[in-house]
């Protein structure tokens, strides 16, 4: 016999697939985002990128398209901005060092 205080038996507990799995979850899987700590070849290449307006662009540029590409085909989702950031970067900061020595 059953107190009233037993939770009720019935349909609503998971049933166990073929292979020893749970048929169904009561909430769905959390979708994958990419954390920060995953992303870190892409952000140092974004610094390099801003560093390189105002500093050694060719060092800095380069830097940061190398870094760019590499997150890229390590999966990271922003090292294809990184690189073209890092591209832009280096071309302003050499634009900018043509136009600002004194010649």
């Amino acid at each position: 016999m059953t107190s009233s205080q037993d939770p009720p038996q019935g349909d609503d507990q998971p049933h166990d697939a073929a292979d020893g799995t749970a048929a169904w979850s009561p909430r769905p899987a959390p979708a994958q985002r990419p954390r920060v700590s995953d992303q870190v070849l892409s952000i140092i290449g974004f610094v390099c990128a801003a560093v390189a307006v105002l500093f050694v662009p060719v060092l800095f540029g380069l830097a940061g398209v190398v870094l760019g590409i590499v997150g890229h085909t390590r999966g990271e989702p922003l090292g294809r901005w990184a690189a073209i950031a890092a591209g832009a970067g280096m071309l302003l900061g050499t634009v900018l060092s043509i136009l600002l020595t004194p010649g």
